[in-house]
Parts: C-alpha cells; structure tokens; sequence
C-alpha cells in the first residue's frame, strides 16, 4: 500500500506541468510522471479564469475527494496534478470520478490485483 502525500511546494507543480505527461478529458486534465518512490503525490489546481475563490475551492473539493477513491489503487510512484477545466465546475463528485477512472485506465496507472 503507498502513501499519499500533497504536492505542497510551487516547485513540484512546476516540474509536473513542464516535464509530466498530459490527458485532456471533458471535466479535468491529469498530468503526472512516474518516479522511483514508494508514495504518490497529488496536487489540485484550478486557474483563476474559472471563477472567483469560493467556485474554485469547491472545485479543489470536488477533485480531492474523486482522488481519494483511487488512491489505493494506483501504481506507486506517481507525480499526479488534477486540474479542473471549465466543463467540471458545475459537475457533481461521482462524474469526476468516472472521469478520473477512465483517464487512469486509458494510461494504464492502476497497479495489478495481487492474489
């Protein structure tokens, strides 16, 4: 099982955004690099276009607690940002996290089931 830590530092979602691999969904935009670790590291951003403090706080909830259903699931290692696109402000929990899945499978980041 890993750890989830928060990508806290500017620095560490600087080097994401410049080095890490890119998918664009309809409600958000994952970004991440796999590194030799043991833990993963997540992040949350939304730009200032999309709307004032309150709208994006709620959109920085709204893809923290989609995250969270994944987060044993994953391959460890993981860099990952979330940033939420203009589709996703008015979306409900349960659609980013359908997203977020598909994009996890489509890039193959869910580690294998042992038995």
């Amino acid at each position: 099982m890993s750890d989830i830590v928060r990508l806290r530092k500017g620095w560490e979602f600087d080097l994401i955004f410049r080095t890490g691999v890119r998918i664009n969904g309809n409600l958000v935009r994952l970004l991440y690099l796999k590194e030799d670790a043991t833990d993963i590291k997540f992040g949350c951003a939304v730009g200032k276009r999309l709307g004032k403090a309150h709208v994006r706080n709620r959109g920085r909830r709204i893809m923290r607690a989609a995250f969270v259903q994944f987060k044993e699931k994953l391959i460890p290692g993981l860099r990952i940002v979330l940033t939420l696109r203009e589709n996703g402000l008015d979306a409900k929990t349960q659609d980013i996290a359908r997203e977020l899945e598909k994009l996890f499978r489509r890039k193959k980041l869910f580690a294998e089931k042992k038995i």
